[in-house]
């Protein structure tokens, strides 16, 4: 799954490592098709390498693999924590006996390299020879971003819905009476709510639309108007995708209606860091926020009453309120395992089974990602905990598509959005031809 310091690590580890070959792989590896004949009833010592590094986190992560020791008593597992993709890549591509057998990555947008390059194997065969039916233990859209080209590489490990965070005590000040539930009612909620000092600058703004915010990547909002990023060739198409227009110019209005791009920018470099106690929306320079799951564990004291709710949806589009941006961590096993059988038996536990899911889940504050967990009752009943598993469960919500080159298209929409947002962009259907034309050149680069 992710969590809060991993998304706000993920977009970091993709733009650091997208041009080195330690997360481009294809052309640069050299996989095996790995050993899948070892008995799993014998005694074995798996390696797990993931990204946890926050203390209740690797505690929660320590207990999930306690509990699993317990039913296999013959398999010990080692685990290894604040691993990055890059470090979990050089060492697969090295192997021997030190590499991990099972690995886990916060950065769905590298599954498309994961399967393609054969770094991680093929799952199927074993929840084929277990009896897993994934598509009955998990939700649609989460199996949609572990796998890639039909090639189920990796498994979802908890999930991240994302929604909008409001402040109760500035909309009630507005007369607002709920949070908005379409794009028309989100830009004047985002003005009403604003509040501009004397000097012309801000206390307040409805909501920050600048792509540069903390989560404020383009394709987390984007995800409202539930884009196709590619056609049935495999080739980019926002030029042709009228939501793509809709969301740049719904964007813009943002902007506009609540002072402009320099403004609101100037504005924006005042606020404190994400993960700390001077976070923007915690402090109330914000009434209404994108944020997922994991923020509300940060506002438990905060001096304002707060709720949460579905970002809202086009206008023309109501009946898909509720949906949201989902993502999430990923777990697989290891190409050079010798020990894939018993690392399977890892897998599926941290990943399918009911109790395990739903302890993971509460631990660390995050989404399930198994329908039988979404269900439970079990979970953290919290009513704004609660907004985020519906979102997840919405049939509306949607994940990125996997790419051969870890989700470089995004890395060039988020700098496209920042010319736009910007005004460098006149011409708005010529820049998305051209940005169609970015994406489908790096996708060709990557496959050759």
């Amino acid at each position: 799954m992710a969590r809060h310091t991993a998304s706000a690590r993920r977009t970091a580890f993709l733009l650091s490592g997208l041009s080195s070959c330690a997360l481009v792989l294809t052309g640069c590896a050299n996989p095996s098709t790995g050993s899948a004949e070892d008995d799993p009833t014998k005694p074995v010592t798996l390696r797990f390498w993931h990204g946890w590094a926050e203390k209740n986190e690797v505690k929660a992560i320590d207990d999930s693999i306690a509990r699993f020791e317990r039913l296999h008593p013959n398999i010990r597992v080692k685990a290894t924590g604040n691993v990055t993709d890059a470090t979990v890549n050089q060492a697969l591509r090295a192997g021997g006996d030190d590499a991990p057998d099972v690995v886990s990555s916060f950065t769905t947008n590298n599954v498309g390299q994961y399967c393609s390059s054969g770094m991680w194997v093929d799952l199927d065969p074993f929840m084929k020879k277990t009896g897993l039916d994934k598509d009955r233990v998990f939700p649609a859209t989460l199996l949609d971003y572990t796998r890639y080209q039909g090639e189920q590489c990796a498994l979802p490990l908890l999930a991240d819905a994302y929604g909008l965070y409001y402040n109760k005590d500035a909309f009630e000040e507005a007369g607002i009476e709920r949070p908005p539930r379409t794009m028309s009612e989100f830009t004047r909620d985002a003005a009403e709510l604003t509040r501009r000092t004397k000097g012309g600058g801000y206390e307040r703004v409805g909501f920050m639309p600048n792509f540069r915010l903390y989560q404020n990547s383009p394709d987390r909002l984007f995800a409202q108007w539930g884009p196709s990023y590619f056609g049935e060739d495999g080739k980019a198409r926002l030029a042709q995708e009228p939501a793509a227009r809709e969301f740049f110019a719904t964007q813009r209005e943002l902007i506009r209606s609540q002072g402009g791009y320099g403004p609101l920018e100037k504005f924006r470099t005042s606020f404190g860091d994400e993960m700390s106690a001077q976070n923007a929306f915690l402090t109330g320079k914000l009434a209404m926020h994108l944020d997922g799951e994991w923020r509300g564990l940060f506002l438990k004291d905060a001096p304002f009453r707060w709720g949460t709710a579905p970002l809202p949806v086009p206008d023309d589009r109501p009946e898909t309120y509720g949906r949201g941006y989902l993502t999430g961590t990923v777990v697989g096993i290891a190409h050079s395992s010798t020990h894939q059988n018993a690392a399977w038996k890892l897998v599926e536990f941290l990943t399918s089974d009911t109790d395990q899911v739903v302890a993971f889940a509460n631990a660390i504050h995050n989404v399930p990602s198994t329908k039988a967990a979404l269900a439970s009752p079990e979970l953290d009943s919290d009513p704004a905990f609660r907004t985020f598993l519906r979102i997840a469960g919405n049939r509306y919500s949607s994940a990125l598509p996997a790419s051969v080159n870890g989700g470089q298209y995004v890395v060039s929409l988020q700098d496209f959005g920042y010319e736009v947002e910007s005004g460098r962009v006149r011409d708005l259907g010529r820049g998305l031809r051209e940005l169609d034309e970015q994406i489908d050149a790096d996708n060709l680069q990557a496959r050759n």
